[in-house]
């Protein structure tokens, strides 16, 4: 971590634990080395900063590439090696980029769903991300967060002091699929990214609420 991700990692922990009582399961299971894909769930602007301050390495988020129109906000998100992508979490620039990463041996954030859930709910997941499996060597870790719709989904103006959670899933591994879309059709390479993008929404709604019985407000 550089000194800029650094002071918003402990920043955003601190946040988290005092204004949000915060808890982090299983961060173990996310590897500290090598590529990793970390697929979250997606219902507030909160959960990118939730996914990656649980965790003792350093990140690589998405960031909307309107963003990086003000110089200011485009410094600070250049200094966390973000990854500009257009309105719906894609485009050709944002997946070479995505790959870019993974080939170099570093961790990414994404979203399978594309978009924040306007209930919570989970959303079919965008074939996108299984492109990006199996183009890369990356192990897929699920990633579920709980509570972040009610402290600021897109109902809520300001961020409010409710209890959030995130979980990470046993990470995934799809050498099978790899190995056959290395000399398949093309339409079966479709369905091939679309099966591993179905497999990780999976993997994300079997991700159980909590370890304890937890009473929310």
């Amino acid at each position: 971590m550089n000194l800029s991700y650094r002071l918003g990692w402990l920043g955003f922990r601190l946040l988290f634990a005092t204004y949000f009582r915060w808890r982090v399961y299983h961060p173990e299971r996310v590897p500290l080395q090598g590529p990793v894909l970390l697929a979250v769930n997606h219902a507030s602007f909160l959960d990118p900063p939730l996914a990656g301050a649980g965790l003792d390495r350093r990140v690589n988020f998405l960031a909307r590439e309107t963003l990086f129109r003000f110089p200011v906000v485009r410094s600070l998100l250049n200094s966390w090696s973000a990854i500009p992508v257009d309105r719906d979490g894609g485009g050709a620039t944002g997946l070479k980029a995505i790959l870019d990463r993974l080939h170099n041996g570093e961790a990414v954030i994404v979203f399978p769903e594309g978009t924040r859930s306007r209930d919570g709910a989970l959303q079919p997941a965008r074939s996108g991300i299984g492109l990006a499996v199996i183009r890369s060597e990356a192990s897929v870790v699920p990633v579920r967060v709980f509570g972040t719709l009610e402290a600021f989904g897109r109902h809520v103006r300001f961020p409010r002091p409710w209890p959030i959670v995130v979980k990470y899933g046993p990470p995934l591994r799809f050498e099978a699929l790899r190995a056959e879309a290395a000399s398949c059709s093309k339409p079966r390479l479709k369905q091939i990214y679309q099966q591993v993008a179905d497999e990780i929404m999976s993997a994300i709604g079997a991700i159980e609420p909590f370890q304890e019985k937890t009473t929310f407000p």
